[in-house]
């Protein structure tokens, strides 16, 4: 029986290999392409450096110089700090507003008009009132990520089961217990959703406040290289960039795994089974005391 459920996980595992076999072959394709047109001058080398040009600027800011870790560091927390105020804002008027007829009366207006007024717009002003540092960049970062994160958790909590709800009711709950035991579950997945586009979105208006004025960040780095004409170097960072996104965006893809368990048939079964020998244990104990 072991023999052959490790037999079935390593057939799991090589056609999962298999089935990227082809992504990393055309990607190693496009890059022999690219690095050929270059070369043989195709494509002029000072728009579009080769490959080569840009794995050697990935090695000097993260090995040789190593020049990237401050910048890095600090986009990385100003788009967390941004996201964390804009969430933690946009959650609560999404809770206070599902709870509230009246309040959600008053308040998706605002919300409407801040999401349609455009952040690269409200950049001057916000360093204007939060200066040079890493204030304005957040204070930017959080309200581009306030909107989604409203929207969506919004959604979730008003979307309503009645037959699930009269359960509840039926069993002697109370309003509040069925809002955050039926209500709040059930909006986790949209949340979730909005988190994540959140997330992102920070980290879009710190880079951009970034690029109107700041002495650090990845994008004052990008921006240095451009001007320098030095687009191997530029390009690198942009993919210092594009790395920041995915630790945000698998992240909290981590936490939605976690936490919204029951969507997933195998975290399900996880969770089940900790349950159980949870369970177990506690009731082990009980008869040793007995």
């Amino acid at each position: 029986m072991a023999d052959t459920s490790t037999q079935d996980r390593d057939n799991i595992w090589f056609a999962r290999a298999m089935g990227v076999l082809p992504h990393i072959m055309l990607f190693l394709g496009l890059l022999a392409a690219w690095e050929i047109a270059v070369r043989t001058g195709i494509i002029t080398s000072i728009i579009i450096p080769p490959p080569s040009k840009i794995v050697a600027a990935i090695w000097m800011l993260y090995v040789s110089q190593g020049t990237i870790y401050k910048h890095f560091f600090i986009t990385f927390t100003e788009a967390v700090v941004g996201f964390g105020i804009g969430a933690g804002v946009a959650i609560s008027l999404a809770v206070a507003s599902a709870l509230s007829e009246r309040f959600k009366t008053y308040v998706s207006p605002y919300a409407i008009v801040l999401n349609v007024t455009p952040g690269i717009a409200l950049t001057p002003i916000i360093i204007a009132w939060f200066g040079f540092g890493m204030g304005s960049k957040i204070a930017l970062a959080a309200i581009i990520s306030f909107f989604p994160i409203f929207v969506n958790t919004l959604s979730g909590l008003l979307q309503r089961d009645e037959d699930r709800e009269e359960l509840f009711r039926s069993l002697g709950a109370t309003h509040f217990k069925v809002f955050l035991n039926l209500r709040v579950p059930s909006a986790l997945p949209l949340m979730f959703a909005g988190l994540k586009i959140g997330l992102t979105t920070a980290l879009i208006g710190a880079v951009v406040a970034e690029f109107t004025q700041a002495t650090d960040g990845v994008g004052v780095l990008m921006s240095r290289f451009s001007f320098q004409l030095n687009m191997a170097a530029s390009l690198a960072t942009l993919l210092s960039m594009t790395l920041i996104g995915l630790i945000l965006f698998y992240s909290m893809e981590f936490l939605d795994d976690r936490i919204v368990f029951w969507r997933r048939e195998t975290r399900r079964a996880a969770a089940s089974r900790a349950k159980a020998r949870r369970w177990e244990a506690s009731y082990a104990r009980k008869l040793v005391m007995v």
